[in-house]
């Protein structure tokens, strides 16, 4: 091999691999003061084997990243624009973080890059502002904005987005912001969207962004990047470390050195333990922890959450039959059986998009969630689903939530279909004595906590199991409101939650036959 053609080599891996770019041609300054040279640590190669993997499979980017705090997502992010941006002619980058402070850091980081970079690599700068570097051969550009302006993004043609700690935007504008970005963004290969943050509680862009990623609806792909995989989240020990059983468990469970639990520790004893739960996660779950008053317990929720199993079954109704669909409404997480007895908890809305969800929850006579059916459908037609939804689980006895719009799902399934299984019930008149009977369950301000607290004792005592991550999460943000009411956060649904409570209250249990031994006579006599 030649010099020139080993010079060509070289060039063309500077120009295709990032990695070996990183190390060659990138500077940074490290958590000690230091400039060097970007190595790519743990966390960054996770990130760089996703970007890596989706490059090859769709030609383009579209990334959300859920990290724990400080573990140079935001410094990979802008060096891997700046690789793509500055050897490319025609690229238009916008970084997007939440305060100017942070926007200020990262223009630096990314103006380190420049000024660090090899002379052989670096393009001819046009002009540099304290927002934007102008690569004028290139006709390329790199810009930082911060978000809260109602003008970010419109009216540009963007190739690449770096969206910095996306759960802490403005919550005013930060819905109008990411959705004008991702618009200027064109579906074709070679661009790049990437949005990273910590977790910030349950109701903003990034979590909805996150789950829409996991559900594999939005066409985003979640990189999960724990805690303890950064090698500098370690305490130094004298001695061996007594650990509690809870470390002893989750030491098992992510494989910890005893280091790193003294840093846990450590952290946990300065903010307590949701919190770090939250900025230093091991699982996505306990990551998104709510910003109220929690009425069920959070560490319950989140350990349903990791152990949850698909459905074996997602069903839609099709005239008078269920019929396997892969978009279908119905989730079966247990198969029927033709001897059980089940309880199922209705809680119908409006029927709108946008709106609130009609929800059935289906327990076993244990209290196993067997199924749910969840959709925004009317509430007539919503009584034609649990007339079959309750016919197929051998009639079960069906408790309807009858305020606002439940009367007519109530009414025409109690009445006009003449559900034979279907709970009611009985108003007595103070003067009169007369007995009234009406249809479904009406929640009151003297019912809903009487229903909620009889849910959260059955949970508390482990008589439920929860399948349903929809429900598990909804669960999560149910919470209690400085006046004493309980209901969703702000954003969030609680359908699911009153459904499985009124279903959980009407569960009379399990029958368990008394055992008569002959002792039993024999004290008898």
């Amino acid at each position: 091999m030649t010099k020139k053609s080993k010079l060509l080599q070289i060039r063309k891996k500077l120009f295709t691999d990032f990695s070996y770019y990183a190390k060659n041609s990138l500077k940074i300054r490290t958590k000690t003061g230091e400039i060097k040279s970007l190595k790519l640590n743990s966390a960054q190669s996770i990130l760089q084997d996703a970007i890596n993997k989706q490059m090859q499979t769709e030609g383009k980017v579209r990334i959300v990243i859920l990290k724990a705090r400080q573990q140079g997502i935001s410094t990979h992010v802008g060096g891997y624009f700046y690789f793509n941006v500055s050897q490319r002619k025609a690229q238009k980058c916008l970084v997007v973080t939440h305060s100017a402070d942070s926007t200020r850091a990262l223009f630096d980081m990314t103006k380190r890059y420049h000024e660090n970079c090899p002379q052989l690599l670096k393009p001819h700068t046009k002009y540099s502002s304290r927002k934007e570097l102008s690569f004028d051969v290139l006709d390329s550009s790199y810009v930082v904005a911060t978000a809260g302006s109602e003008a970010i993004g419109r009216g540009e043609t963007l190739t690449h987005v770096h969206a910095s700690e996306l759960a802490f935007w403005s919550s005013s504008t930060a819905k109008e912001n990411w959705n004008a970005i991702i618009q200027a963004v064109p579906n074709e290969k070679g661009t790049a969207i990437i949005a990273e943050s910590t977790a910030n509680g349950l109701s903003n862009v990034f979590q909805e962004l996150w789950r829409g990623a996991c559900d594999g609806t939005n066409g985003f792909i979640p990189v999960f990047i724990p805690w303890y995989i950064d090698a500098t989240y370690s305490e130094q020990l004298q001695s061996r470390l007594d650990k509690t059983p809870e470390e002893e468990e989750i030491s098992k469970r992510f494989n910890l050195k005893d280091e790193q639990l003294a840093f846990r520790r450590k952290r946990v004893a300065q903010n307590g333990l949701m919190l770090f739960k939250q900025e230093y996660p091991a699982t996505p779950e306990e990551a998104f922890i709510t910003t109220g008053r929690p009425v069920f317990n959070p560490e319950q929720l989140i350990e349903f959450l990791d152990n949850s199993p698909k459905p074996i079954a997602q069903l839609t109704l099709e005239g008078e039959e269920w019929n396997e669909h892969f978009r279908g409404e119905l989730l079966v997480y247990e198969n029927i059986e033709p001897s059980e007895t089940y309880y199922i908890g209705a809680d119908v809305s409006m029927g709108i998009r946008g709106g609130d969800y009609s929800v059935a929850q289906v327990l076993s006579s244990d209290k196993k969630q067997v199924a749910i059916y969840r959709a925004q459908v009317h509430p007539d037609y919503f009584a034609t689903v649990l007339f079959h939804l309750g016919t197929m689980f051998n009639d079960a006895l069906i408790a309807v939530e009858n305020n606002g719009h439940g009367l007519l799902t109530a009414t025409r399934l109690g009445k006009d279909l003449a559900y034979p299984n279907f709970y009611t019930e009985v108003i007595v008149d103070k003067l009169t004595d007369k007995e009234t009977i009406k249809l479904g369950f009406t929640t009151s301000v003297k019912t809903k906590p009487l229903i909620i607290d009889t849910l959260r004792a059955d949970l508390r005592e482990e008589k439920i199991n929860l399948y349903d991550k929809i429900t598990l999460r909804e669960l999560m943000t149910f919470v209690a409101e400085n006046n004493g009411a309980m209901a969703a956060e702000p954003g969030c649904h609680d359908d699911t939650v009153m459904a499985l409570a009124l279903a959980n209250y009407v569960n009379d249990g399990k029958f368990t036959p008394v055992e008569v031994t002959s002792d039993m006579y024999i004290e008898m006599i």
